[in-house]
């Protein structure tokens, strides 16, 4: 079954086909793209996707949605007024004409474990449609949405912000029929100053829930009233919490083999299921998400027990063994809220414990306050040694005793070598930082790649 064809995406677009085509999913990168997608010409800052539709059609693209007809280009176009609201009229359109149960994700950590527990649950109960890794942004939410087939029982969003008024247009793409969020923490600061912004801000998902649908409030956040009122000025049908305590409750998580073992309450259903990924922080989301299922009226137990096949994600939580070295990949993201989940997760090391860690960015004036705080949980979870790098993360290794000091730098590149000098079989090593600090460099050295 086709996704689009040209007579469903000229209605969607106002565009206008050079010719008859059938598409079978969505590309902005030709170096992802797959046979018969629908490359979209997005234009950025600094590229123009239209420069790429003949390498699009080289790769056996099935069309392309440009503003402009590029030289040379013999494939099928269809050319819209503008790409981006293109690729945001098939999104609308997609969501039109779908008859699944839509759930939106949103937090300022765990929004893509969330997200892909989601995805092995619900794909236990039905077809199962779900964003592509990280795509939560202006483009990623369209661009997920508008690759939602026709037949789906399920589809799950993960939606993002770092500025008022974003995460109000995306869900207005999405419309689910469940939204939740994970957490509120310091992140984004820079934009926003305060928490009380930052949960202001997320709770703009509350604002696209489908008439008679539902909210689910993490109940362990100090912003948890905060967001409850915000559901109920959005008019929400539902608000349900879930946590620690609330409607669906958490009772225990057991380390278990490469796992853990999760005990909850999901709404009345006693859940007894393992993980296949540890920590508390994990334990949580999956309350979250069983929480959703149940509010979709789906089977829980069944969701539960395909959970037994998730692993942590690349850069989130992923775990490898690098010369008998324990590595926790954490590298993709950070926040205060984070470190500490993943600082505790550290903590159930046996042996040695090192922790690496970089620029936590974006976090404002308080910058270097939450930095040195992370000391706190540092010292909570015994970790052995510490290995940090960045402006920001200065910080922290002034607030360090000098037992736990491993080394400093201003940049990944620079510790790397120190942290791969320094660790030796049996150590667990925890990497985590910003995106932007290019923790992975380090990631790379363990594994001897880079």
């Amino acid at each position: 079954m086709s996704l689009w064809t040209h007579l469903e995406a000229e209605a969607a677009t106002l565009g206008e086909a050079s010719r008859a085509f059938e598409v079978s999913g969505l590309s902005i990168d030709t170096r992802t793209l797959k046979e018969g997608d629908l490359f979209v010409a997005l234009q950025g800052e600094n590229r123009d996707g239209h420069d790429f539709v003949q390498a699009a059609f080289e790769a056996k693209a099935g069309a392309a949605l440009v503003t402009r007809a590029p030289e040379n280009v013999k494939g099928p176009l269809l050319t819209v007024a503008h790409t981006q609201r293109g690729l945001e009229d098939l999104a609308r359109a997609a969501r039109s004409r779908s008859n699944a149960k839509i759930l939106a994700v949103t937090g300022s950590a765990g929004k893509t474990t969330t997200k892909e527990i989601l995805r092995l649950a619900c794909n236990a109960l039905g077809r199962t449609h779900a964003s592509a890794a990280s795509y939560n942004n202006h483009w990623g939410v369209p661009l997920s949405l508008a690759a939602l087939p026709r037949d789906v029982e399920y589809g799950i969003f993960e939606v993002g912000m770092n500025h008022f008024g974003e995460l109000r247009n995306l869900v207005s793409f999405v419309r689910p029929h469940v939204a939740l969020v994970t957490t509120i923490a310091p992140a984004h600061l820079e934009f926003f100053g305060i928490c009380e912004a930052i949960a202001d801000a997320k709770s703009e998902i509350f604002e696209g829930v489908e008439t008679g649908g539902a909210a689910l409030i993490p109940s362990d956040s100090p912003y948890a009233g905060r967001l409850t009122l915000r559901a109920k000025q959005a008019k929400v049908a539902r608000i349900v919490s879930f946590g620690t305590t609330g409607d669906a409750k958490l009772i225990s998580f057991t380390p278990d083999g490469d796992g853990m073992r999760v005990k909850a309450d999901i709404l009345g259903v006693a859940v007894d299921c393992y993980i296949g990924a540890p920590g508390g922080h994990i334990a949580q989301n999956v309350v979250g998400a069983l929480a959703a299922v149940a509010l979709l009226e789906d089977d829980v137990l069944n969701a539960a027990a395909a959970l037994k096949d998730f692993t942590a994600l690349k850069g989130r939580g992923a775990r490898f063994d690098a010369n008998g070295i324990c590595v926790i990949d954490e590298s993709y993201n950070a926040n205060p809220a984070s470190m500490a989940a993943a600082l505790a997760l550290l903590g159930n090391a046996k042996n040695r414990k090192i922790a690496v860690l970089g620029d936590m960015l974006e976090m404002g004036e308080g910058g270097l306050k939450h930095h040195a705080g992370l000391a706190a949980p540092v010292e909570a979870n015994k970790v052995d040694l510490v290995f940090a790098c960045g402006a920001q993360m200065k910080a922290l290794w002034d607030a360090l005793p000098a037992s736990r000091r491993g080394a400093y730098a201003q940049t990944s590149a620079l510790l790397a070598q120190q942290v791969k000098a320094a660790v030796k079989p049996s150590d667990t090593v925890l990497v985590k930082g910003s995106n932007g600090a290019k923790m992975s460099l380090i990631i790379e050295a363990l594994k001897g790649t880079g």
